[in-house]
């Protein structure tokens, strides 16, 4: 399901003057996930339920996690699914993208191309604006193209204009909109 990613990468991406501004890029260390920062997990887990809840308390829950402790020990050992963190010198897992290979092998309508779907994708709030997400999202799509994959996908919540503006910059286009009517 794609290769395992287990290096550690002190190459966050991008070019000196990226980082300018701001913690260091050398200073962000991107690797795959371990049982031991569970916890450093679950509270990011919750900051993003929080900027949900309070863009759409209408769907989300207030108070609540997208995946509890047993499910992320299965996610965490899981290569088909995997989970990278960032760590800063001092601070560890102050990041994190969840990502999916999905592919659609012999589909009738779609080619046979394997996609990396980033699940979820957070900074802790104490760091933001620190270039952390910039590091893993780039750390993640070197992951997928060393995996051998077409492209890199997610999804992202229009109440959430920071996310937005994040993945614009980033260099990421709209390639399917989602819409709604509430009743």
């Amino acid at each position: 399901m794609g290769n395992v990613d287990n290096d550690r990468s002190d190459i966050a991406g991008g070019t000196g003057n990226d980082w300018a501004s701001g913690t260091d890029a050398s200073a962000i260390v991107i690797r795959r996930a371990e049982e031991r920062d569970i916890p450093r997990i679950g509270i990011l887990l919750g900051q993003v339920l929080d900027v949900h809840h309070h863009g759409r308390p209408d769907l989300f829950r207030a108070d609540a996690r997208k995946y509890d402790d047993d499910q992320l020990r299965g996610i965490i050992v899981d290569d088909s699914r995997p989970i990278f963190v960032a760590d800063l010198e001092d601070k560890p897992v102050v990041g994190y993208a969840f990502c999916i290979f999905q592919h659609h092998l012999h589909d009738s309508i779609l080619t046979d191309v394997t996609t990396l779907y980033v699940d979820d994708l957070c900074v802790d709030s104490a760091v933001r604006g620190e270039h952390v997400g910039s590091a893993l999202y780039r750390h993640v799509v070197a992951f997928a193209r060393r995996s051998g994959c077409h492209n890199v996908t997610l999804n992202v919540w229009t109440c959430n204009p920071g996310a937005v503006a994040f993945y614009e910059h980033m260099g990421l286009r709209p390639y399917r909109i989602g819409m709604e009517t509430v009743l």
